[in-house]
């Protein structure tokens, strides 16, 4: 991409007795260069800002161009917030898996639901998954130069011809070749492998995990974990693809068979290396590991440990915050997936030893995605009108906020929080995290919700 389609770096927001506060930069503001170089995203940003004398070039929100002088000490931070951590544009998929969520969803909703992020910058600043395909060997030249490492990496098969079999794509096969170049160079990769029933698991999953363990040996490992996860369908996906979902029983067999695998690296290796997603227990009708089990969580992000840390979290913050009863009594509905609701119930009865509270879990399917297992964050405004029409809701509900679009109330059928409570006649209140969903509990009224 040349450099005049960089676009002038927008900011949303400046940090109250920030650098950049102090100096006067101001919510729509643009950077356009920094030391005469215009930076092409977050990293190169953070890195040209890493320099203690900066001449900063900015557009403001007139369209008026200022040229700043700023002093100040080595890697302390400006203190600013962007529209995008992308300033030249986003990286796309250049990949047509049979599995991706973005091509199992229906037409006609918000835009960005449709973009398909295949964007190495995106994964070592947040962890999102890339399947290394689309890389020029300028990018992989940037990878290498700035130390770009850990990135998160959907390998799903070592076979090539089972790998560009899932993506549908002849440049999917170079997987192991790829990984000799982080190899080679130090550099690390966390690894996933999403199990479509028939294709990728059974001997093929374990040739994939054995490949993955042998670049797990070195002082840097190159492959630092791998995380396995079941394939996730919906019931708009095509109609001729070649997927089945996982069933319990598929669900048992591969814990069984990632089981032995563990114990196997643990002996040569020291560490699990693999890990099962939470999903799989679930599926299964299995308990989850023990915490120990997880070591330092490395694919907590991709669903792994996720649920177990939950809970001991909730328990641990639940302790001090509960009291033993409360003035005004309440009755509260907690909506979560049905994934979660048998592990959740111990969680149900500690809110509901305070004496004047009552909980009541509402773990709910996605007809939906048309899943009859499904995790919390995938539930939708219509799942919940449709799951929730006509009970009794008590005084409200508590709604984790990862079912809705980040910093908004928009449900992934594009529904609003809202609307959803107007048409079930009550009071919803999203929290984020579990201080939140305990206070919501406690609190003397319902605090911001909204409503009825």
């Amino acid at each position: 991409m040349s450099e005049t389609s960089i676009r002038p770096a927008l900011i949303t927001k400046v940090l109250p007795d920030s650098i950049a506060a102090e100096v006067g930069f101001e919510a729509g503001d643009a950077i356009i260069t920094i030391n005469s170089m215009r930076p092409r995203d977050l990293i190169d940003y953070q890195f040209l800002c890493a320099d203690e004398i900066l001449e900063i070039e900015v557009l403001d929100a007139a369209g008026k161009t200022h040229l700043l002088e700023i002093e100040k000490e080595c890697d302390h931070d400006l203190g600013l917030e962007f529209e995008t951590a992308l300033f030249d544009g986003l990286i796309q998929c250049n990949n047509n898996c049979p599995f991706c969520f973005i091509d199992q969803q229906p037409p006609g909703k918000r835009q960005s639901l449709y973009l398909k992020d295949d964007d190495y910058r995106l994964s070592f600043l947040y962890g999102s998954y890339l399947t290394l395909t689309n890389l020029t060997q300028k990018e992989w030249s940037r990878i290498e130069q700035m130390r770009l490492s850990p990135l998160y990496v959907s390998v799903h098969a070592t076979e090539p011809e089972i790998r560009q079999r899932l993506l549908k794509n002849h440049r999917a096969g170079q997987i192991l070749e790829q990984l000799q170049w982080f190899q080679g160079r130090r550099l690390q990769i966390h690894a996933q492998v999403v199990v479509c029933p028939g294709i990728n698991d059974g001997i093929h999953l374990q040739r994939t995990l054995l490949d993955l363990a042998k670049f797990h040996q070195d002082e840097v490992p190159a492959v630092a974990s791998v995380a396995v996860v079941p394939v996730g369908l919906t019931r708009f996906r095509p109609a001729e693809d070649e997927l089945s979902a996982v069933s319990c029983q598929k669900a048992a067999e591969v814990i069984g068979q990632v089981q032995i695998l563990q114990e196997k690296f643990r002996q040569q290796l020291g560490s699990n290396f693999t890990w099962l997603a939470d999903e799989w227990f679930l599926i299964a009708r299995q308990q989850l590991p023990r915490e120990s089990h997880y070591e330092d969580y490395p694919q907590i992000d991709n669903g792994v440990g996720s649920i177990r840390q939950f809970i001991k979290q909730f328990q641990e913050v639940a302790t001090h915050l509960l009291p033993g009863h409360l003035e005004t009594p309440r009755r509260l509905t907690w909506v979560v997936g049905n994934a979660v609701e048998k592990v959740f119930v111990p969680l149900v009865e500690q809110l509901n030893a305070v004496a004047g509270l009552e909980v009541k879990l509402a773990a709910l399917q996605s007809n939906y995605w048309g899943q009859e297992i499904t995790v919390t964050g995938l539930l939708t405004g219509e799942d919940l009108l449709q799951g929730l029409q006509g009970q009794d809701l008590g005084d409200g509900i508590v709604l984790p906020s990862l079912m809705l679009k980040h910093g908004d109330t928009l449900f992934l059928d594009d529904l609003r929080v809202d609307e959803v409570a107007r048409q079930l006649e009550t009071k919803i209140l999203t929290v984020n995290g579990i201080e939140e969903l305990i206070e919501a509990c406690i609190q003397n009224d319902f605090g911001n919700t909204v409503g009825i």
